[in-house]
């Protein structure tokens, strides 16, 4: 069976976008190496080329705990970048110019390059072109680190501004793990566990934009319990969290550990009609707020890189 997607030709850089029509089978995908399996002896992991994209994440039993792109959402864990969230009108301005951007950018979208590829760890790296530049008008290299130690997967995103002018843009994780990580069991069994307590008040969207208006939080004595009901008025988003890391879990099988450096939002999903995945996604960034339509390097949350600068994010997950 042949797939029909959107793709760009194979750059100078070594990537493409999805932007140009073509046909791919999936044994040509195949024989281009787009997979690349990490193994210790806690945690495998499996990366794709295309959007530099966790698609697995096993126990040392073999049990898988990624979400698989089932219909209800067809992704495993993408990266978000150049945006968190949507832009008002589905817009990027910059010096007067609209650049047409959809939710949580293009780099999702692309296949990136790799850079390094080990049994234990590997590097993939995207760099702006002339189909990124038709969305986004900066100079940029995005590298992505995956190692894997023990019972843990390290993730490294390392951003620099390659240009000569003020490089505004945001960067997150989407994982989508399985709800429930234990085949069977209730997935109101499952909790969100915080290390601090978070009394702050949640935010959420409209229409994919920031609503003004905040809500109180369901964080009591640093537990989230979960249920689907918690995302019927979409993702629940904590803009000023006070943890830095969380313990996804039941009162038995598998329990996920996240922690974050870099990373200031929280965003925590799902679909509520009885979608089998729970996203956990520490944030740099977040969508617009719903009144803002203003200059891309003014928009509220964004990072702003001088010429020549790096900053680099790091997430962990563990399987306990």
């Amino acid at each position: 069976m042949l797939f029909i997607w959107l793709r760009l030709k194979e750059s100078r850089a070594g990537h493409a976008s999805r932007y140009e029509l073509a046909t791919t089978s999936p044994e040509q995908k195949t024989s281009r190496n787009m997979k690349h399996t990490l193994q210790s002896d806690g945690i495998s992991a499996t990366i794709n080329a295309d959007g530099a994209e966790l698609c697995s994440l096993k126990n040392s039993e073999g049990l898988e705990l990624l979400w698989q792109a089932g219909p209800a959402w067809p992704r495993h864990a993408p990266i978000l970048f150049p945006i968190v969230g949507r832009l008002k009108n589905d817009q990027l301005r910059d010096r007067g110019k609209a650049f047409p951007m959809t939710q949580h950018g293009f780099a999702r979208d692309h296949e990136f390059t790799w850079n390094e590829r080990g049994a234990k760890s590997c590097t993939l790296v995207l760099t702006d072109d002339s189909a990124t530049r038709l969305h986004f008008p900066y100079a940029f290299r995005l590298a992505v680190s995956y190692e894997v130690e023990d019972a843990h997967l390290d993730i490294g995103f390392e951003i620099t501004n390659t240009g000569d002018v003020t490089l505004p843009a945001s960067l997150g994780g989407h994982p989508a793990f399985n709800w429930p990580l234990l085949p069977g069991l209730a997935k109101e069994a499952y909790s969100i566990h915080f290390c601090c307590e978070e009394p702050e008040p949640i935010r959420r969207l409209k229409d994919g934009l920031l609503r003004e208006k905040v809500e109180p939080t369901p964080v009591q004595d640093k537990i989230l319990a979960l249920s689907e009901q918690l995302f019927w008025d979409d993702a629940i988003i904590l803009d000023r969290p006070a943890s830095r890391s969380i313990r996804y879990a039941a009162d038995r099988g598998p329990a996920i550990d996240m922690e974050w450096e870099g990373f200031q939002e929280l965003g925590i999903w799902s679909k509520p009609q009885g979608a089998a995945f729970l996203c956990i996604e520490p944030w740099r960034g977040f969508a617009s707020p719903a009144d803002f339509d203003g200059e891309f390097l003014d928009k509220p949350g964004i990072m702003k890189l001088a010429p020549a600068e790096t900053k680099i994010l790091k997430c962990r997950i563990g399987i306990g």
